[in-house]
């Protein structure tokens, strides 16, 4: 889907040249092998293992039951079918409360198969970022509708509008400069 080689796989660095380059990029959502195969056979160059898959896959009514056992399970399945795409997992509802947990739980990410994880917000968790990509380990943030979210925001509303979205422009600038090497905004 974008110019990158067909057969060479995604890094972390080929992104950051992507970018460069102007080229856009498609990122899917899949939550086991058979959307991970198809999606990587046809060009899609990021997949996320969401954990949207609390309710899409486990009927949840939000994501915060997810676990990191759940993440890791998705991710390994996606992961071993991949050839092309660069995988991207969440961090699950508080996995990132602390610096530590965060290492913890990415770090059985990164060993299950992801490549990159995601963690919702800005504000405290640039201190987790910060922690993370001195691990090295790719980090891609996520701004705006954060479903993690969901119970301060009242619900699934749109973000970002007037002030806030002025508020998204700064979080998305210090998110990268704590070193976040891929940002979402939803």
């Amino acid at each position: 889907m974008s110019s990158h080689s067909d057969s060479k796989p995604w890094t972390v660095p080929a992104l950051a040249e992507a970018k460069r380059a102007g080229r856009k990029l498609v990122m899917l959502t899949a939550y086991d092998a058979g959307f991970a195969r198809s999606f990587d056979a046809n060009g899609v160059d990021l997949i996320l293992v969401g954990d949207s898959l609390g309710m899409v896959v486990q009927g949840h009514e939000s994501t915060l039951p997810v676990t990191t056992a759940d993440m890791v399970y998705h991710t390994a399945a996606v992961a071993r079918v991949l050839e092309r795409a660069l995988l991207v997992a969440d961090l699950s509802f508080q996995a990132d409360a602390t610096p530590e947990r965060a290492l913890d739980a990415a770090t059985q990410l990164l060993q299950a198969g992801a490549e990159m994880v995601k963690i919702e917000g800005a504000g405290h968790k640039l201190e987790v970022i910060r922690y993370l990509v001195e691990r090295e380990i790719p980090v891609c943030s996520h701004l705006g509708l954060t479903p993690q979210s969901v119970l301060r925001f009242g619900g699934y509303k749109v973000q970002g509008r007037g002030e806030a979205g002025e508020q998204l422009r700064r979080d998305a600038q210090a998110v990268v400069d704590a070193g976040a090497s891929l940002v979402v905004l939803e």
